[in-house]
């Protein structure tokens, strides 16, 4: 089973897309299941190394690389926040709406945060 998680909510602030990474970790865990990430508007943001939160805090860094799988960030929403593909956690890429699309359809679920 393929799920598709989009996450538009800043890392911190709010906790949309913590709850979004709790439950796409907890998905990933399960035999039979596959998990992708898109993130876009703030949540690019989620997928930025060398996050340092104070001590007992989350670090949704930390949380997108325990999902595993692929992840895609808006490219567009990249340059608007001036995050370079250096500065990304390693196994997350620049990506494009036209991949979210054939992500989308190939999903059998599909999740927005």
């Amino acid at each position: 089973m393929q799920t598709l998680f989009i996450l538009n909510d800043a890392p911190y602030g709010s906790e949309r897309s913590y709850n979004a990474l709790r439950l796409a970790k907890a998905l990933a865990k399960r035999e039979g299941e596959s998990v992708r990430l898109f993130l876009m508007g703030d949540a690019v943001a989620c997928a930025k190394e060398g996050q340092e939160v104070p001590h007992g805090y989350y670090n949704a860094g930390d949380m997108v690389r325990m999902v595993g799988g692929e992840v895609g960030l808006c490219s567009s929403c990249l340059d608007a926040r001036g995050i370079k593909v250096e500065e990304l956690i390693e196994g997350s890429h620049r990506s494009t709406l036209s991949e979210l699309a054939a992500w989308t359809a190939e999903a059998d679920k599909v999740l927005v945060f």
